[in-house]
């Protein structure tokens, strides 16, 4: 009985490195027929994209910052230009205060010059995503995080980005006050 158990053993031990050895062999192929179906690939691709940085050229980056009359508050960048590679993960930051005496909800809306090169401005982080609340007398600075596209035309050699805060609540109140009323 010692031999059967013997062989049972050994049959045991095959199997189970076999089995050990075949999960182990499961991660590079999968990952090969990924590689030839496909698979996956449109997100790593994006991904790779997203991070090739064109070190052949620079573009200077220009920044402004403004308010419409109606909004009480300072708006400035804290640098005013930077030259970058495009492809180049960028940070920045904009710093804005309100001088008045009461809260204020303002909306920054961006624009670039020149206009063509908004399309390979690829923001990923910005205050002007979402209103921004300031208490009276508050001061902040505020990030925007952003790429140029690799792929924009060879001919641009300076890139501004403006941004001109408005007062949410002067815009709605405006817009309130164009409203007729019919006479009855």
């Amino acid at each position: 009985m010692a031999l059967g158990n013997a062989k049972t053993l050994t049959k045991l031990i095959v199997v189970t490195l076999g089995m050990f050895g075949f999960g182990f062999a499961l991660v590079p192929f999968y990952y090969k027929i990924c590689e030839v179906t496909g698979i996956n690939s449109g997100a790593e691709q994006s991904l790779a994209k997203n991070t090739q940085v064109d070190e052949s050229r620079l573009v200077t980056l220009e920044f402004d910052a403004n308010t419409n009359e109606a909004l009480p508050w300072r708006f400035k960048p804290m640098q005013r230009s930077l030259k970058v590679h495009p492809g180049q993960l960028v940070q920045v930051e904009y710093e804005v205060s309100n001088i008045s005496d009461h809260p204020i909800v303002g909306q920054a809306v961006p624009s670039y010059g020149p206009a063509r090169a908004a399309g390979f401005f690829k923001k990923i982080e910005c205050f002007c995503f979402t209103p921004q609340t300031l208490a009276a007398g508050e001061s902040r600075r505020m990030p925007v995080m952003f790429v140029l596209d690799p792929d924009m035309d060879r001919d641009v050699h300076t890139v501004t980005l403006s941004y001109t805060f408005f007062d949410l609540e002067a815009k709605k109140q405006a817009s309130d006050g164009r409203k007729t009323v019919p006479n009855g």
